[in-house]
């Protein structure tokens, strides 16, 4: 998922918090927000991501020997931590004006959808967006004030058929998500047999042992050892060493949304 506003000085109060709150939501939801590293919204979007315990990767628009912007220094070494920094530029490549637009075509084709928080009528995020469209990529874009010439962008995607965006959910509702995760949940809590539900019952986030999982059911040990391992094999348990088993954490897929 992509945020951004061109320039940290255009980027107002209602685009940073609207782009916090949504990218905290999207992290949280196990979504990889990619971004451009740049001043404003890209910042923001990267830091909400990485305060939220999500995955971010920044697409830079010079080598990945040189951070654009400086101030963004630090920033880059916790993406690189927590995600990844990329670059079609080999090292030593300076930043230049021709190279933002270009590397724009990165970010919307590693991503499943851009989202435009914030643009003006000449903002990049809206070349992004261009992209996307020819890319075969989902538009998503948050209203703002029709008085505000940092929303001018935005509303007009909106008005062109971009996907109108107001929260996390309806991003997650747009690309079908939400309904995949109810689905893998759904497959997750249905035992395929009694020895699976009775194992299930048994078994927890702490380990425990064979021993004490056959203890009081009167079926032999193999029972359990052969239903023990095609649940390990579906994901439902988790070996923890020494006969023991906890149950497996659920199941979730990485997406990315470019947030621009």
């Amino acid at each position: 998922m992509v945020p951004g506003s061109r320039r940290h000085r255009r980027a107002t109060i209602y685009g940073k918090q609207v782009t916090e709150e949504i990218v905290t939501d999207l992290a949280r939801n196990n979504i990889t927000i990619i971004s451009g590293l740049a001043r404003g919204i890209d910042t923001i979007a990267h830091q909400a991501a990485l305060e939220a315990g999500g995955r971010t990767i920044a697409v830079s628009a010079c080598g990945l020997d040189i951070i654009y912007p400086p101030e963004n220094l630090v920033l880059a070494k916790q993406i690189n931590e927590n995600g990844a920094l990329v670059s079609e530029y080999p090292l030593g490549t300076k930043p230049k004006p021709e190279h933002f637009p270009r590397r724009n075509r990165i970010l919307s084709g590693m991503s499943l959808s851009v989202l435009v928080t914030e643009a003006g009528e000449s903002s990049g995020a809206l070349i992004t967006a261009d992209l996307a469209l020819e890319q075969n990529r989902d538009v998503l874009a948050v209203p703002g004030s029709v008085l505000s010439p940092a929303s001018k962008g935005t509303n007009h995607l909106i008005q062109e058929g971009a996907k109108l965006v107001q929260n996390c959910q309806d991003i997650l509702q747009e690309l079908n998500l939400r309904a995949f995760a109810q689905q893998l949940e759904f497959k997750e809590i249905i035992p395929a047999s009694d020895t699976e539900s009775l194992l299930l019952k048994k078994l927890s986030s702490e380990p425990c042992h064979i021993d004490e999982i056959c203890a009081g059911s009167g079926l032999p040990v193999s029972t359990f050892s052969s239903t023990l391992a095609m649940m390990e094999l579906k994901g439902l348990i988790k070996s923890a060493g020494s006969m023991k088993y906890v149950l497996a954490r659920e199941a979730r897929e990485v997406y990315g949304v470019k947030v621009e």
